[in-house]
């Protein structure tokens, strides 16, 4: 039961692959951007870590500009489907929180692999499924299929908001739920 609880003490926001040449075969990827620039915007005001991984970004291009606040956030490249580098790994070593918040692309492929490698070091994954996309509805459907069957918390960027707050009437609630209205 204790897997299903996130608070912003020990939480990191993951944004998987949303790059240049993916973005125009992602029938869902405004949807995906738009999610994800709310827990961009969240997790900045909550001081909740952010990472971003993109996949081969000389052959896929970078994170395309409209996911917006990464200015000093850490990019992680990699040549492997996981986002689950040595790299990443150390890092999230470094800050010692349990609970990660995935976004991105592909949900059968990176996305999937990384939450399977998160899964099996032993942290707790909130895949945010208003948050990912693949390609086709069947694609998307088995991933998050896959994600759910290992243990990862199937969730969405409203629910998130929610369990992070914790509690409504407070000036940062007030602010931050103007961008899920």
């Amino acid at each position: 039961m204790e897997k299903y609880f996130t608070n912003k003490q020990d939480a990191v926001l993951l944004v998987i692959d949303i790059q240049d040449k993916l973005m125009p075969v992602m029938k869902y990827g405004e949807q995906v951007i738009n999610n994800t620039n709310t827990l961009i915007t969240i997790a900045k005001d909550l001081a909740i870590p952010i990472m971003v991984a993109e996949m081969y970004p000389k052959g896929l291009g970078h994170t395309v500009p409209e996911v917006k606040g990464l200015e000093d956030v850490p990019i992680f490249e990699k040549i492997t489907f996981s986002a689950y580098t040595h790299e990443l790994s150390a890092a999230l070593k470094q800050l010692g929180r349990k609970s990660i918040l995935v976004t991105g692309m592909e949900t059968h492929v990176c996305v999937y692999q990384t939450v399977r490698d998160l899964l099996f070091a032993r942290y707790n994954v909130f895949l945010v499924a208003d948050g990912v996309c693949s390609r086709t509805k069947e694609n998307y459907r088995s991933g998050l299929s896959l994600m759910a069957a290992m243990g990862a918390v199937i969730t969405n960027t409203e629910t998130v908001f929610f369990d992070l707050m914790k509690e409504a009437g407070t000036p940062q609630f007030r602010k931050l739920s103007k961008l899920i209205k």
